[in-house]
């Protein structure tokens, strides 16, 4: 099932993505900066397919998981919670190395640029990574709008994101799709009234996505284009050109220094309309 299937003789006005899980296979750096922390803690690592269970929720919620050892956090206190934050924010700051971009990302999100399709990024991740990241990825400049995961009050599967970028956009829900990985992803965009697709390789806390009931599940971002559209597979695999870093001019990142105000509004706004 293509676009044009999800929205018969159109394509979506714009399309929403999540970041970790979706765009991007972040665990390995991640797991890297948890296993930091907890040895900073004197506890024992974690390891990468613990954490692979434990992502999706914001880095406060990874981290109460990675003390706790187990995806229910609730016997965690807020000071332990506190004070491993901080060091696993210092960790995670270094690098992104180890992360890398899922095999038919580049290639979609570059037929979406060509087709004219505005994008957004809604990210759970803390705001001051994904700038960062999305640089060293070389895929920051497809996206005009870029919500993180401390930039408004509320986190997925809360929609206030989606909705947020829908307004700022000028798009109704009927021409929106949102994309992501996680049971989040798909609670979000069903509040928001959003189509959603998900991605089968991503992070479910080891549970497959399709128990969510998306709109639509693939294995790979390319079966959501037109047949005959893609380039030779040579052409699919090259990297996008390092000579497009992530412009500050093309997009327009959602600081919490100049959108909090207004996003806190229309945050209240949205329960009221």
């Amino acid at each position: 099932m293509s676009f044009e299937q999800l929205f018969p003789g159109r394509l979506p006005r714009l399309v929403m993505f999540d970041l970790d899980g979706t765009l991007v296979d972040s665990v390995p750096d991640l797991a890297a900066a948890i296993d930091r922390m907890l040895q900073h803690l004197g506890r024992p690592s974690a390891g990468i397919e613990a954490v692979r269970q434990w992502v999706g929720n914001g880095a406060r919620v990874l981290v109460r998981r990675a003390l706790a050892g187990d995806l229910e956090h609730a016997a965690v206190s807020d000071e332990d919670t506190e004070h491993a934050l901080a060091l696993f924010m210092d960790a995670y700051g270094g690098s992104h190395a180890m992360t890398r971009v899922y095999p038919g990302v580049r290639t979609t999100l570059k037929w979406l640029k060509k087709q004219g399709v505005e994008m957004a990024l809604i990210t759970n991740k803390p705001e001051q990574f994904v700038a960062p990241l999305l640089d060293d990825m070389k895929i920051g400049r497809y996206f005009r709008w870029i919500i993180g995961g401390d930039t408004l009050p509320q986190q997925k599967p809360d929609p206030a994101a989606l909705l947020f970028v829908m307004q700022m956009a000028e798009v109704k829900a009927e021409d929106a799709l949102f994309i992501g990985d996680s049971r989040n992803d798909v609670l979000a965009a069903r509040a928001a009234g959003v189509s959603c697709v998900a991605l089968s390789y991503g992070y479910n806390h080891g549970r497959p996505i399709s128990e969510e009931a998306p709109t639509l599940v693939v294995d790979d971002l390319r079966e959501l284009l037109p047949e005959g559209c893609l380039a030779p597979e040579a052409a699919l695999m090259s990297q996008d050109s390092a000579a497009n870093p992530l412009s500050r001019d093309s997009i327009v990142v959602v600081a919490r220094k100049y959108w909090m105000t207004l996003i806190k509004a229309l945050a209240r706004w949205r329960w009221r309309a």
